[in-house]
């Protein structure tokens, strides 16, 4: 969820000024308010329509082998589940948030869904027991996950080991916030872009773009892009861009969805053969 700019001007963390790492990040997501915000939404959300919109359009076929990245307490596995999906891997790197989404599955008579515990930037296809020859025929990494990893060469570090892990061909979706599309007063990223040009920002922040700051979730770290980056990412890292779109252009979400998430871009790209 995209912050209003008050969040980041009063620092309430309570932590010290270091820069913000995975292990921060991890920590994060791993502490009791971002463990019950994700569980409630896995329970209660589930897929939103526009995940299951682009779901159906780009992984028609549910005997696809499908990852999904970043899977939090599982809303998003569960949700394919749900729509037919009987091969899926998931795997996150916060292992209590991962605890909770293999007790989702396993209430709901999903223990076929195969969750892992790794990081994006590290993960390996032994990880998952592919044998020579077996690749994921799609890939997701919704709710802004791959934009909580701090830094923009651990992203795309990310990109590539989730493409190393796809079949040629494969879709790949995901979503971003963005910068061009914010929704501050139309202040706040001019006035950040000058904290920055005069090493005035938050000390804690590697780049322009981050963003660190508490809300119901708890504490949060996220890098808002503009969209010329990503298109840069994706390109460097082998995977050529499908289509991009806003959420609120795709569809009209639900008053819960609109509650749990700000608008946020849809990303939709292709692995390079």
């Amino acid at each position: 969820m995209e912050p209003n700019s008050d969040s980041q001007k009063a620092h309430p963390l309570g932590i010290e000024d270091a820069k913000v790492t995975v292990e921060t990040v991890r920590g994060h997501f791993n502490e009791i308010p971002s463990i019950l915000y994700y569980t409630r939404a896995a329970h209660f959300l589930g897929l939103w329509k526009s995940e299951r919109l682009l779901i159906e359009r780009f992984l028609p076929d549910p005997n696809t082998r499908v990852l999904e990245a970043g899977c939090g307490a599982g809303r998003v596995a569960m949700g394919l589940w749900k729509l037919g999906y009987r091969n899926i891997a998931a795997f996150d790197f916060a292992s209590e948030l991962l605890d909770q989404a293999q007790s989702l599955a396993s209430e709901h008579g999903a223990s076929e869904i195969l969750f892992r515990c790794a990081d994006a930037t590290q993960v390996e296809r032994s990880a998952f027991g592919l044998r020579d020859g077996e690749a994921f025929g799609g890939a997701l990494f919704m709710f802004n996950g791959l934009m909580q990893i701090p830094g923009r060469l651990s992203r795309r570090s990310a990109l590539a080991r989730i493409r190393a892990l796809c079949a040629p061909g494969a879709p790949f979706i995901f979503t971003t916030h963005d910068r061009e599309n914010s929704h501050d007063d139309g202040n706040f990223w001019p006035a950040e872009r000058d904290r920055w040009e005069k090493g005035r920002q938050d000390p804690r922040l590697r780049e322009f773009g981050d963003r660190h700051f508490n809300d119901e979730s708890g504490k949060v770290f996220i890098h808002i892009p503009d969209r010329r980056e990503i298109l840069e990412d994706l390109a460097q890292t082998g995977w050529s861009h499908v289509a991009d779109t806003m959420r609120s252009d795709l569809v009209l979400e639900t008053p819960a969805v609109a509650e749990f998430s700000d608008d946020c871009r849809f990303w939709v790209a292709r692995r390079d053969g």
